[in-house]
Order: C-alpha cells, then structure tokens, then sequence
C-alpha cells in the first residue's frame, strides 16, 4: 500500500479545488438549458510540482541529464552558475560583466539583489505550437532591468539578446530576445521580465532550467531561456530568436484560450456527464470560459470556419475555479500572498482573477443526455469581448483553434 499523502499536499489539492464543493459546475441537459450548480470533485491542483511540468527541453544530450563533473563544468550547478552581460561590439556597456576577468554574475550575489527587488509571481508555461499548457508555477526572481544595471552606464541599445548552455555547440543554441525598452520600463502594474531562481519555493531543478533561468511572463516558453548563462546587449533592431526564423511570431503574447482535457470518452445514461479543462488567462485577460454541445456531426470533431452552425451555436456558461479560500494550503510553505505579486498586501486575496498569464480549471456538468455521440466545444472570451481563436488567428503566434471532444452515451 502506497504511503498516506501528507496532510499538507492533501490540503493543497482539496484547495487548488476551491476546498471541491466552491468549484461548482453548471447542470446542462441536451436542449442545453442549465440547471442548479453541481460540484464534482477534482485531483487538479493550482501549482504543478517542479517534476510534473511537461518537458520541451532541447539539446543533444539535454543539459538537464549532465551529472557531476560535466554539470560543473557546464557552469549549471549553484556554485559555478555564471551570468555574463557584455555587447556584440554594437552597444556601450561601462562595466561588462565576464567569465574572463571574474566579473560575471555568481548565484549568491543574484540572490543578494533578490533581497531587495526580488517578485514571486504566478505564471503558467506554455509553447506556442502545443496545445495544451506545460505546468504552472510560483516563481521568484530579479527583475532583468535590475541585473542590467549591474553593467552601469550603456549606449546604443536597442535589444537585449540571451541564451542558456547548450553543450557548447553553436547548432544546439536556443537564443531569444527582448526589446530594450521592454526590459527597462515594464509600468509598474504589469510584471516585468525575471531571471528566475526559485520555483514553487525551492531551487529550480535542472529539468526546469535551473539554477537560473529566464522568465518572460506574458510571453510563450521560448521566450523564457532555460540554462541561463550570456545576455548580450545590441543596437541590432532584429530579434534574434530562434523560433522566428520558423514562421513563428517572436513577439507572440500568451493568448486567452480554453483547453479540453482527455478524461473519459464513454458515460452511462443516467449519469452526469462531466468535461473539464484548463483555461488560459492571457494578456487579455479572462472574461468566462463557454461550452457548445450539439449531436456528433460525423466528421471526427472537424467543422470549417466557414460552417453556417459556428453562427447558430448556443454557446452555455462553465464555470472556473474560484480562488481558494486559504491560499496557505496552496502555496509553498513559509510563503505568504501577501509576498506574490498581484495579490493585495493587507488581505492575501488576489487582485485580479484569475491572473494574468496563469491557469485555471473549468469544468460543466451535463445531466440528462439521451443515449448518443456528441460534440462539445469550449472557448474563452476575453475581457476584451473576444470569442476564442480571435482576434488571433495566425495560429503560429499561438496555437488557439476552438477545441472539440467527441464522447457517447450508451444505454
């Protein structure tokens, strides 16, 4: 027999479920009336656990699996990690920060600037080309802008270029980019970009890009360079990331969209039908998560956008987690919300829910169904006021067309 689960991961997943009975779903029967709320209960859990994420790493072997005195020498341990903030020739940089001279940036002095402009902030990983979010975590770092001013005085600059460790092989480089004044002035109502050394209130591992690695919160995961280890800053104007030069939109936010999860296929008449998912709150925002049910059209949960049924479609409410009520069963031990950006500093709720650039279940029940094979649909609508995938439909800037599942109902 399994070992009981601790009391404390019991208690964070009965709250990542707004304590089960506060996620309540709508009742829907076939005509798609709705009826009184209904709570299922659900294992989800608001943080995904360092180990949990999904894995999209690169590199040949993956630097995540170098042990030892390779890791070491790769510079991805706590103790060699180095941070070096130099120019490709074009900028001015007063005090360059390199390996060469012992300049460059140790573990303990990024943790020394943390003490005085460290954030810890909610934030999903997502990639632009799969659908499905990769995991959410409580992150905390350095605002970028404050390591940049370890350099002093610069010129020149237009962009600011990173990468992390990729075995030392100019083929295996995963390089993204920023604009500078993206970097420098982020308002203070919007969260800036991070280089990140703690995830869900411990180191981040080497599967998760540790010991530092960059944040970038309202962008796609490339954005976000594991294994961080060189910033260059440029007066080149062009971004130099490695996913735009595969038609991708390097400047791609995260855009608000709905996530069906796989779950059963199969329900037994009689029984409530319940669909979950997972919602994306973009840079956008989240206005509500909606669902269409109709009898399965025979064509595998195909419909072209130019199909007249888009514009008859009775389109019925789900509903989203609500926030937990004790955000201390939630959160990493000894951490406060109080401490996480967006969150109010005199009451621990949040600001704003759900928040910006994280994930939330959903979920409807459907009771009454007649034996058959349906269609559900899901999709988001932004504060805004638009429908899921608009108003982006260039999918290469993130991946967004309105997801279908295909279930029966057997006698």
């Amino acid at each position: 027999m399994p070992d009981p689960m601790p009391r404390r991961e019991f208690l964070g997943t009965i709250a990542a479920t707004g304590l089960t009975t506060a996620l309540a779903t709508r009742r829907a029967t076939a005509d798609g009336k709705r009826g009184a709320p209904n709570a299922p209960a659900t294992s989800k859990r608001f943080l995904t656990s360092a180990e949990k994420f999904v894995d999209v790493s690169r590199g040949n072997p993956k630097p995540s699996t170098l042990r030892g005195e390779a890791r070491a020498k790769a510079r991805l341990t706590t103790d060699t990690w180095r941070l070096e903030i130099v120019s490709d020739g074009s900028a001015e940089l007063a005090n360059p920060l390199r390996l060469e001279d012992g300049t460059a940036l140790d573990l303990a002095s990024l943790e020394t600037l943390g003490r005085t402009h460290g954030l810890k902030f909610l934030k999903a990983m997502q990639c632009n080309n799969i659908p499905v979010p990769l995991g959410q975590g409580l992150w905390e770092g350095v605002p970028l802008r404050d390591v940049l001013r370890r350099v002093g005085k610069v010129g020149n600059v237009r962009r600011v270029y990173y990468w992390g460790f990729h075995n030392n092989d100019p083929a295996q480089r995963f390089q993204s980019s920023l604009g500078y004044n993206q970097v420098m002035e982020t308002p203070p109502w919007d969260l800036p970009p991070l280089v990140a050394y703690r995830l869900n209130g411990a180191e981040i591992p080497p599967e998760r890009g540790g010991p530092v690695r960059m944040i970038v919160p309202w962008a796609h995961g490339f954005k976000s360079i594991k294994w961080l280890q060189r910033i260059v800053l440029t007066n080149d104007y062009k971004a130099n990331d490695t996913y735009a030069l595969q038609n991708n939109d390097p400047d791609s936010y995260l855009k608000t969209a709905a996530y069906l999860d796989k779950g059963p296929s199969t329900f037994k008449a009689g029984e409530p039908v319940v669909i979950e998912g997972t919602a994306m709150a973009g840079w956008s925002g989240l206005k509500h998560v909606e669902y269409w049910l109709r009898p399965d059209g025979g064509t595998d949960g195909k419909l072209a956008e130019e199909d007249p049924a888009w514009k008859s479609a009775a389109w019925q409410p789900c509903s989203l987690m609500p926030p937990p009520d004790d955000w201390e069963i939630v959160l990493p031990a000894g951490t406060l919300s109080q401490e996480i950006w967006g969150f109010d500093r005199a009451t621990g709720k949040p600001k704003d829910w759900p928040p910006r650039f994280s994930v939330l279940p959903w979920s409807v029940t459907l009771v009454g169904l007649k034996p058959g094979a349906y269609e559900l649909r899901a999709r988001t609508v932004d504060l805004n006021g638009f429908a899921q995938p608009e108003p982006r439909t260039y999918q290469k800037s993130g991946l967004n067309l309105v997801p279908c599942k295909l279930f029966t109902v057997t006698a």
